[in-house]
């Protein structure tokens, strides 16, 4: 994670996956040869890295850099985090939910957070009259590193149960940065949102809900996926994350925030189609943010050089020269197709 020439970087360096059946003995009980997946990113170095990042950040923000300050070393946010991985990634065999995931996407929504500043957008808070920068600073962050806790509880309705288990985190960060209840309430509503709606069920309807998402998306590199692999999760989710090799949210030219991502190959068009480009397109963030996707040149055969979203369609620079455009279409959204479908109601409707 670095800041030198843009606004955030999330880069794991190349690994190794590799079987071990003919390089050791593997337990008496045990037929299955050991799958290891090493990365020279450890997981210390990517949440000391995104600690460093989002202090920087909020340097000028008082009451965000306090409400980090108190979140990250908060044993029930800790807890919380912890038991979401391991319900996601050791019962569920997903990609990883738990304290990396909190730390990355907090850094990388206060990168989104301070591009959207700089461009003119107001978020919902300040458009309303209810806050200012400060208080976006904190209810983004605050969302986005508590989005995934309900995890811990089941992944059918994360979103209801992480706000239940977020609220008393919230109060007792907020209470003393904020001695006016009135006031409190109301920015601690924006927050609940953000985590509500993360994963588009429903679709954020504020600026900074929609932040909370698209940081959420952008979490998609090997990184991710190494650890769920390692433990036998072989997956399109776990083999198409381990073909993102970096993530870079910087100032666009025609939108304020521009998110480049580069594959080692193209599996990892899975990750951006399904995972982050409807976080773009179902949010209010839509308008503001260009979304781009390249494979590395000394990657697989080339079959496609680049892929860019243009509205909510995928249009992809083949490298015989052709131009082939793709809607944009994640499961939710077939999902919602199929119901109305059988209801007999409208599509437009849904």
């Amino acid at each position: 994670m670095s800041q030198q020439g843009h606004k955030f970087r999330l880069s794991v360096e190349s690994g190794v996956i590799r079987d071990l059946q003919n390089l050791q003995q593997a337990p008496a009980d045990t037929k299955k040869p050991q799958r290891v997946v090493e990365y020279t990113t450890p997981r210390a170095k990517l949440i000391a890295e995104a600690q460093a990042a989002i202090r920087a950040d909020l340097k000028t923000f008082p009451k965000a850099l306090a409400a980090f300050e108190a979140l990250h070393t908060d044993p029930e946010a800790l807890a919380h985090w912890d038991m979401a991985n391991y319900v996601t990634m050791r019962k569920l065999g997903y990609n990883d939910h738990g304290r990396v995931h909190a730390f990355i996407t907090g850094a990388a929504s206060m990168a989104i957070t301070q591009l959207l500043l700089e461009g003119g957008v107001k978020p919902d808070l300040i458009e309303s009259g209810i806050g200012d920068a400060d208080d976006v600073y904190l209810t983004v962050l605050l969302g986005t590193m508590l989005h995934d806790i309900g995890n811990q509880i089941h992944r059918a309705s994360h979103e209801a149960h992480g706000m239940l288990l977020a609220l008393p985190i919230i109060d007792r960060i907020m209470t003393p940065l904020y001695p006016d209840a009135f006031k409190r309430t109301k920015v601690r509503s924006f927050i609940l949102s953000c985590i509500n709606c993360h994963d588009l069920n429903p679709a954020p309807l504020t600026i900074e809900g929609g932040i909370t998402a698209v940081a959420d998306g952008s979490d998609i590199t090997k990184g991710r996926g190494r650890k769920a692999f390692a433990l036998g999760s072989v997956d399109i989710h776990s083999i198409s994350a381990l073909a993102v090799d970096e993530v870079v949210i910087e100032r666009g030219v025609r939108t304020p925030v521009l998110i480049n991502v580069t594959m080692n190959n193209s599996g990892g068009i899975f990750q951006v189609e399904e995972i982050l480009a409807p976080k773009v397109i179902r949010s209010p963030l839509r308008p503001f943010v260009e979304l781009r996707a390249s494979i590395r040149p000394e990657g697989e055969e080339q079959i496609l050089s680049r892929v860019r979203l243009e509205g909510d369609h995928f249009v992809m620079d083949l490298e015989t020269g052709e131009r082939v455009e793709v809607e944009v279409e994640d499961s939710q959204k077939k999902t919602q197709r199929a119901i109305a479908e059988n209801l007999g109601i409208p599509s437009g409707r849904t």
